[in-house]
C-alpha cells in the first residue's frame, strides 16, 4: 500500500547508557495500517533520516494536525532509503 507523505515533527526516545534520551527532527512521513495488526501503526519515514532513528524505542509524531505516539515494536530500513516503524499506540 502506498502512503501519502507528509511534513512532520517526530520525537523519539533512544535507550542509552545515562538513561532515555529524547531527540526531535522534523522530517517527511507516511501512515500505514499495519498487515494482521489493526491496532498498530506503521510510520514511514523518507529520507534523509537521522542515523539513529532505527533504534528509537518510543515515538511522538504529529502530522496533518494529528498527535500519534507508541512503543516502536519493529523497525525496517527499506529498498528507497526510508526506514518503516511499526508502533503499538500507548
Amino acid at each position: 500500500m502506498t502512503s501519502i507523505i507528509s511534513p512532520a515533527h517526530l520525537d523519539y526516545g533512544l535507550d542509552t547508557l545515562f538513561g532515555r534520551v529524547t531527540k526531535s527532527v522534523d522530517c517527511r512521513v507516511g501512515l500505514e495500517p499495519v498487515e494482521d495488526d489493526p491496532y498498530r501503526f506503521a510510520l514511514r519515514v523518507t529520507a534523509p533520516l537521522p542515523e539513529d532513528l532505527d533504534q528509537a524505542k518510543t515515538v511522538v509524531v504529529v502530522v496533518e494536525g494529528r498527535r500519534l505516539q507508541g512503543t516502536v515494536r519493529h523497525a525496517e530500513r527499506l529498498d528507497d532509503e526510508s526506514l518503516k516503524l511499526e508502533v503499538e499506540p500507548d
